[in-house]
């Protein structure tokens, strides 16, 4: 097990609850309380500002296939934004449509690889497509925030990567759609997940990956431990850690990317995402569980150190459309350069979702 570095995170235990490490006492100073108000008061202010920003950065998608003249009123629905992931998508279709996923909308931003054309072909998914700045777009989000605001309200979205791959509690015998109608019973609006990064035992750049294929028959290793939260103004429930801050960020642990992520809301129209789906407006849309017990929470097998990401870090590093600069593609390049074996003898390999709620990953709520 490894313990908290920093006395205010908290350790993910095995009973999916958060075991609180008391932070040491400290005399605030006016300038940090100062600082903490103008944050909140940004905090309060960016919701308006993204909701306006979807509208106009809406104006970037050119919609290409439109059939959402078939949606079902209770159609479970998947928006995505992707750039040359030809090779990824078709399992990735598969994988949530096998989930209850009933349409897909898709962004494509300026793919060279065909993935627009393999696109069109499906005739449950609309594609838009763009060659706008995916920086400027909050990388993605406000085109995203776009479309589902005018086609998801009232139904219940899944906004996902294409590497990205929900697993539900009961994930054997029920399926996404399942959990909608459980969440629904409750009241409750969404489902928050914890991002677990996935790997191959040897060598990232020998972990081919062929289109249409498994990803976890080629990556199916992940950190079972090392997981950590941090309280935000916006979210409780900031979490760190797994190979991330283990392999690339052991360096600078505060600045290892956040696992937490709500991708499964039942959306209304004045929702919004505000950093990627990290963090949603409203608030308590971040929050995995309800007032008074543990609600059901899930698990998002995350695929991108594969032979793949060799490709993509050279472009990225070339193209500067991501977070800070294209940051973590550039410590992805660093290190994989020098080691690219993730693999240590405390990783695990993916069985099922029982396995994920054991080791307190994960919650089956009062779903049973």
């Amino acid at each position: 097990m490894i313990k908290p570095e920093n006395s205010n995170e908290s350790w993910l235990r095995a009973t999916g609850t958060p075991d609180m490490w008391p932070a040491p006492p400290t005399e605030p100073r006016l300038g940090a309380v100062m600082s903490a108000v103008k944050k909140v008061r940004r905090l309060l202010k960016k919701p308006h500002r993204n909701r306006a920003l979807a509208e106009q950065h809406g104006q970037d998608l050119r919609r290409v296939h439109d059939r959402t003249g078939s949606l079902k009123a209770d159609g479970l629905l998947a928006f995505v934004v992707c750039r040359n992931e030809n090779v990824r998508l078709p399992y990735f279709l598969e994988y949530y449509r096998a989930q209850g996923v009933d349409h897909f909308f898709l962004i494509d931003n300026d793919s060279e690889d065909g993935t627009a054309a393999f696109v069109e072909t499906q005739p449950d998914c609309s594609l838009w497509t763009t060659s706008a700045s995916y920086k400027d777009s909050l990388f993605g989000v406000h085109w995203l925030n776009h479309l589902l605001g005018k086609y998801g309200t009232g139904h219940w979205c899944l906004t996902l990567d294409p590497d990205e791959f929900l697993i539900i509690p009961y994930g054997d015998t029920r399926d996404i759609k399942d959990a909608t109608i459980f969440l629904d019973s409750q009241k409750k609006e969404n489902l928050f997940s914890v991002m677990i990064d996935m790997y191959p035992e040897g060598a990232v750049d020998a972990a081919v990956y062929h289109r249409g294929q498994n990803p976890l028959e080629v990556a199916p290793w992940f950190d079972p431990t090392g997981y950590y939260q941090e309280q935000r103004p916006q979210c409780d429930w900031w979490i760190r850690g797994g190979v991330r801050r283990r392999v690339f960020f052991h360096d600078e642990p505060s600045n290892a990317p956040a696992l937490n992520k709500t991708v499964l809301v039942k959306w209304k129209r004045h929702f919004v995402y505000l950093s990627s789906t990290h963090v949603l407006s409203p608030f308590r849309l971040n929050n995995p569980h309800f007032r008074d017990t543990l609600a059901p929470t899930g698990c998002l097998l995350h695929f991108k150190y594969l032979a793949l990401i060799k490709a993509k870090i050279e472009e990225e590093m070339q193209r500067r459309q991501h977070y800070a600069g294209s940051r973590e593609y550039q410590r992805y390049r660093t290190m994989l350069s020098s080691n690219s074996h993730l693999w240590c003898e405390g990783s695990a390999r993916f069985e099922n979702w029982r396995q994920l709620v054991d080791l307190g990953l994960m919650n089956t709520g009062r779903w049973f």
